[in-house]
């Protein structure tokens, strides 16, 4: 029997999930749910699973074994601890929630409930991603000295008129941090480890009619010594590719979108010439950097497929709550630095107060 999948929330990405879904071996799209009826409806129609237009009697479906929320990024924890109460799986789009209250209750609930929980990062399984956190594993780089994050990415306006939850803080839980690059922020964690201090500036400054930030840039402190930055807009055009970079005292590596764009190391092996080779000559399309329908879903596919392996042996998938909570953690306290003018310590000992919500450069 295959695992039944079923998706809450039948917007854009849930046409990635389907598709994902369809990819990976063993597993099935059983239903999909939306408060609005007719968004639910054309999603059946497109992909032949069973349309519920009510939560609760899409999760009595014994053909549902997992779920995967793709609901607006403020309203994950009730459908996640809804799913995990009627003993589903629970897959959350990122980010896990918006606040570290809201994500703590949402991995408090999986675990009493004893389902798997996992935060959908599929920047993660790409080759390159591996490749670079292999290099890391292996001590390639020597002593650490720099990590940055560089998403400069493009959104007209058009795109924030699209839904009433863009650009809110309620819903959306920030701007060009939490929306769009949170998916950066994630990997430079992944690979650089915990963030001890931040300082940054934010500001809103190219788009009407949103509260949040569409500029932001934070300085990081990490814990193992090293420096880096985080630098992210949707205001500038006409978009360009992510970039992750990483340098130590003995190697070097640069991420353009899943391309390894430089890879220099100081003691070389045999395994770097292949890398460049497969690597370096993909050309990346647009990543999402002015269109975010220009996405693949290889990534997600990999990633459920890791979230089943998990499910099947009884262990953690390689994304689980907490390493979900991570990201969001580090973005708060980004904008509570922004707001202070100040350094803010990490960890955070729970959710920082931002007073105001109106954005200008410099600070909420």
């Amino acid at each position: 029997m295959p695992i039944g999948f079923g998706i809450i929330g039948c917007g854009m990405i849930a046409r990635f999930h389907a598709r994902a879904i369809g990819d990976v071996r063993g597993a099935k799209l059983a239903a999909c749910c939306d408060t609005v009826p007719a968004a639910a409806d054309k999603l059946a129609e497109e992909t032949g699973c069973t349309a519920y237009h009510d939560l609760k009697a899409m999760l009595a479906d014994p053909a549902v074994d997992v779920v995967m929320i793709g609901t607006p990024s403020g309203a994950h924890l009730e459908p996640a601890v809804a799913a995990a109460r009627a003993g589903k799986h629970v897959i959350v789009e990122k980010p896990l929630e918006i606040t570290l209250r809201r994500c703590d209750r949402i991995i408090d609930e999986c675990r009493k409930a004893g389902v798997t929980l996992s935060t959908i990062f599929p920047s993660r399984f790409h080759d390159s991603s591996v490749e670079l956190r292999r290099a890391m594993d292996q001590g390639r780089f020597g002593r650490l000295t720099v990590g940055d994050a560089i998403v400069k990415w493009y959104r007209p306006q058009s795109y924030y008129d699209s839904g009433a939850w863009r650009g809110t803080w309620e819903l959306d839980g920030g701007g060009a941090l939490m929306n769009q690059a949170i998916h950066s922020v994630d990997l430079l964690l992944w690979l650089m480890g915990p963030v001890v201090e931040v300082r940054a500036r934010i500001g809103l400054l190219a788009h009407k009619r949103i509260a949040v930030e569409d500029v932001a840039q934070a300085t990081l402190a990490f814990e193992n010594g090293a420096i880096g930055m985080i630098e992210a807009s949707t205001a500038i055009y006409p978009g360009y590719l992510k970039h992750i970079e990483i340098h130590g005292s003995e190697g070097s590596a640069v991420m353009e979108e899943e391309d390894i764009v430089k890879w220099d190391f100081a003691k070389k092996k045999k395994r770097d010439a292949a890398i460049h080779a497969a690597m370096a000559g993909q050309k990346s399309g647009g990543g999402g950097a002015a269109d975010p329908k220009a996405i693949g879903h290889h990534g997600h596919t990999r990633q459920l497929q890791d979230v089943l392996k998990a499910i099947k042996n009884g262990t953690k998938p390689s994304v689980d709550g907490p390493e979900g909570r991570r990201s969001v953690e580090l973005i708060l306290a980004v904008y509570k630095a922004a707001e202070t003018g100040r350094a803010v310590k990490l960890p955070l000992k729970a959710d920082p107060v931002l007073k105001a919500r109106k954005v200008g450069v410099g600070g909420l």
